[in-house]
């Protein structure tokens, strides 16, 4: 951990005017994009430098770390191991190298198990970090070892699987280093170790100064080897379940082939390649390589069949490199940093600018490393007397204003959409770009989603006659208003269907264009059918009809009249443009009887068959009442179909629905009256006899069947209404038989009934002079009386003719009489027998009397002094 005087010291650096960042005026206010941008405090350094609290014993030779294991060699034959999990656990391994030797390099594999001793003596040691004992590599003898690739997939904690081994005379052998130890004939920790290539330098063997080996898809690897001006890339697919058999067959892939290499002119006697990893276990995805002119920048494309490196590009140093060279490299995801002897560079990868430098005080001694671990992300940095460690943080924030000023717009906004007011800057950047470059519709898009001004860009658009441009941004600024703001979504609706009509309108006109005229149509009619927009549609539907009625656009006006469930408008739009038929069928689909009652006269009027349908299909959701109306109209004026049409939708009412409505019997009874008098008295007579069944005004159908010449049928009334006399008088004009029927209908009354077979009897014999049937009224009516209907007959008449009558009669009076006399016998003899009874009873009085007192006594006992006792006293006294 660093010291608190350590610390002082770094926070005084970082308070130096280059790194100062206080808040200020450029900070805090309100920008043109209507966001508030207010730093409250000092934003953190992306490079931030923390040094160890560790001070050496021996001076620091060299330096390795990964997966947080940490080892360094300390003076000649020292090794210092510190898993920075448990820092305060270090564990120190003496060598105990007798000669002259010591370390070279240090290679620790990813895991931090495995780590390899190279020393100047061309000799190999092992050390694994489970164990204190350090073993030799007897086949690695002879060889300074510059490189090592390790073996991402196969690596574990006890086997190394195969690696490739870069010496500095150019070769490049495979090899496998395990951690157990082995049989009583093999005891040494390599398995194996074979040459599998060379590599050269202008015709010299030249030092193998990195190795990388990649994994890409479908079993196909990647093997990237650098000298010291040359950068080789070796590709090779491997069997699936081989890969435990080397890389060897990858080389000898490529051994018919040159091997694909990028050389530099510059040698500055070593190079350094790093990769940039974005997750862990994940391969690479972008080099660094720092050589003799510059850093050689690029990404790793695995889909490539013949090379890994792509977007290549080289940033040159910023100082001269044959005064100053840089020692190591170390590459983050969007910087470099450059490793000098008393100083650290950051360069952007972007831009090539450098961003960050920290000059290291020279109590420290000369830097003599960098490195990074691949697995936590740390930069460490040593020099003999101390070690440096940098955190990164927040390293893409920004990211976004290098990619504005190379105008990678989609870049500058994936790396600024947490920060929206970096977003709003990025995006009218953007649409100022392509505004000036006449893209006027990506523009639109751009500025509908900053925060400007919405009049500004609005007149700008107005300013460059760009209506296209203009509909697209107010498109997009319509999609991102809320449903509250209903002010500003009337506005743009209404702007944006007055422009659309503008368009349709410039297009209709030219007839090279009917295809883009469809297509815009096709986008307006969207448009206003957008549910999202309904409601303030439907508020200001008046002023969308102002607008299409001012273009002459009737097309869209039924289609926006159909939206808005504005039936009526295009009902009528179809009946002014005489397309009866369209309007039914807007009628029929819809269902709306108001629609079809005010309607209907119209419709009833030309294509009457198909409405009188439509009606029996709407059945008793229409009102037949508020159809007569149109009925009435023209059944009067009509053509024989529209009266034929009117009575099959007055009889589905009354004989289907069972309607009971006067107005509609009364009307089909007028109708039949008119039309069709032989269906009228069979209506009549159907609708039963009694007033209480009837459905129609008896009154009126009198007065209709009066008016046209039906008798039958105001007989036929006249009965219902119970005027019999009446009935028999008109009935006698049409046929006596219904005279006679109606004469028997007065039941209980017969003076009535006497009267109206009088009425016949003297219309046969007055009218028709026809004896014989005035004889038959006798006969029909057992009422009446030859003597009653003598008196209507002429004076010139002969007995002959109603002789029969007169002796039938006087026979019947003779019969009568005598019943009569009989009747007088008999009421005499009672008369007599009656007074008889009488006297005898007066006489047999007051004997029956005496014995009746004798025998029986009273049912009632009677109290002496009470009142009815008194009064049986009385007639007591006066019976004696």
């Amino acid at each position: 951990m660093a010291s608190i005087l350590d610390e002082y010291e770094d926070s005084q650096n970082m308070s130096r005017p280059g790194h100062q960042n206080r808040i200020s005026a450029s900070n805090i206010g309100i920008t043109h994009s209507g966001f508030v941008n207010v730093r409250l405090e000092e934003e953190k350094p992306i490079f931030h430098k923390q040094r160890i609290d560790f001070s050496p014993p021996e001076k620091i030779n060299y330096f390795v770390v990964c997966n947080n294991q940490l080892c360094m060699s300390l003076g000649k034959d020292t090794l210092l191991r510190i898993d920075l999990g448990k820092p305060d656990q270090p564990n120190q391994i003496e060598l105990g190298r007798k000669d002259q030797s010591s370390i070279y390099k240090l290679f620790l594999d990813p895991t931090g198990s495995h780590l390899v001793i190279s020393l100047t003596t061309n000799e190999c040691l092992y050390l694994n970090r489970n164990t204190q004992k350090v073993r030799s590599l007897s086949r690695w003898k002879g060889h300074m070892i510059e490189s090592v690739g390790w073996n991402k997939l196969l690596g574990t904690e006890s086997n190394t699987g195969p690696v490739l081994v870069g010496t500095s005379q150019g070769l490049i052998f495979e090899a496998e280093i395990s951690a157990s130890e082995g049989s009583l004939f093999n005891t040494n920790p390599d398995q194996y170790f074979r040459q599998v290539h060379s590599l050269e330098e202008d015709g010299d063997p030249a030092p193998v100064c990195c190795l990388e080996v990649e994994r890409g898809l479908e079993s196909k690897y990647f093997i990237i080897a650098t000298t010291r001006k040359r950068l080789f890339q070796f590709v090779g697919k491997v069997a699936d379940g081989s890969e435990q058999q080397g890389f060897s067959s990858i080389f000898s892939q490529n051994q018919d082939l040159l091997p694909s290499f990028q050389e530099f002119p510059v040698n500055m006697g070593y190079s350094e390649i790093a990769f940039y990893t974005s997750k862990l276990r994940s391969c690479p995805k972008a080099f660094a390589w720092m050589m003799g002119n510059g850093v050689l920048y690029g990404q790793l494309d695995y889909v490539r069949p013949d090379s890994l490196l792509s977007d290549v590009q080289v940033w040159e140093y910023v100082d001269n490199v044959h005064t100053v060279k840089p020692l190591s490299i170390v590459l983050t995801q969007f910087h470099f940093l450059l490793l000098f002897s008393d100083r650290v560079k950051a360069v952007c990868t972007l831009n090539g600018q450098v961003v960050y430098e920290d000059v290291f005080p020279e109590k420290f001694g000369a830097l003599k490393k960098m490195l990074k671990d691949p697995v936590y992300g740390l930069v460490w940095i040593y020099t003999e007397k101390a070690v440096f460690r940098y955190h990164i943080q927040r390293e893409a924030r920004d990211v976004w204003q290098m990619y504005m000023s190379m105008e990678k717009f989609d870049l500058a906004k994936e790396y600024c959409r947490d920060r929206p007011e970096c977003l709003d800057i990025v995006l009218a950047k953007e649409a100022e770009h392509c505004f000036q470059n006449k893209r006027y519709v990506e523009s639109a898009k751009c500025y509908a989603l900053t925060q400007n001004y919405f009049e500004e860009i609005a007149l700008k658009f107005i300013e460059a006659r760009q209506e296209e441009a203009l509909k697209e941004f107010l498109l997009k600024k319509l999609g991102s208003l809320k449903p509250a703001e209903k002010t500003q979504v009337t506005l743009l609706v209404t702007w944006l269907t007055e422009l659309y009509l503008n368009r349709l309108g410039v297009l209709e006109a030219d007839d090279s264009k009917k295809s883009v005229a469809m297509e815009t149509r096709s986008e307006f009619r969207s448009f206003i059918a957008n549910p999202k927009y309904k409601d303030c549609l439907y508020n200001n539907r008046s002023t969308i009809y102002d607008l299409l009625a001012s273009h002459g656009n009737v097309d869209d006006m039924v289609y926006f009249a159909v939206i808005m469930q504005d039936y009526e408008r295009v009902i009528s739009h179809h009946c002014q443009h005489d397309d009866y038929g369209a309007a039914l069928e807007v009628l029929s689909k819809h269902c709306d009887v108001k629609l079809f009652y005010k309607f209907s006269p119209v419709l009833m009027q030309h294509i009457p068959t198909r409405v009188v349908e439509a009606w029996i299909s709407m059945g008793k959701k229409l009102d037949a009442k508020k159809l007569i109306p149109a009925l009435v109209n023209y059944s009067q004026i009509g053509s024989t179909q529209q009266i034929n049409e009117t009575i099959r939708y007055m009889e589905f009412c009354v004989y289907e629905l069972t309607v009971t409505d006067e107005a509609i019997h009364n009307y089909l009874l007028s109708l039949y009256a008119k039309y069709r008098p032989d269906s009228l008295l069979w209506y009549l007579e159907q609708a039963g006899i009694h007033a209480t069944d009837i459905h129609y005004d008896l009154k009126y159908a009198l007065r209709l069947c009066a008016e046209h010449g039906h008798h039958q049928a105001c007989v036929l009334v006249y009965k219902i209404m119970e005027l019999y006399e009446e009935a028999v008088d008109l009935a006698l004009q049409v046929d006596v038989d219904l005279a006679k029927s109606c004469a028997d209908l007065p039941e209980d009354d017969e003076e009535l009934r006497k009267k109206l077979w009088l009425k016949i009897a003297r219309h046969v014999v007055q009218e028709e002079k026809d004896v014989k049937k005035a004889m038959n009224c006798l006969s029909s009516c057992n009422l009446l009386k030859i003597e009653d209907i003598l008196p209507f007959f002429p004076d010139f008449v002969t007995i002959d003719h109603f002789k029969e009558a007169i002796c039938s009669s006087l026979e019947e009076y003779n019969k009568h009489i005598d019943e009569l006399k009989q009747e007088m016998e008999e009421a005499t003899e009672s008369a007599r027998r009656i007074r008889e009874d009488i006297q005898q009873m007066r006489n047999n009085r007051p004997s029956w009397m005496s014995c009746r007192r004798s025998w029986r006594r009273p049912a009632n006992p009677v109290r002496p002094g009470t009142a009815s006792g008194r009064r049986t006293r009385r007639r007591r006294a006066r019976s004696s």
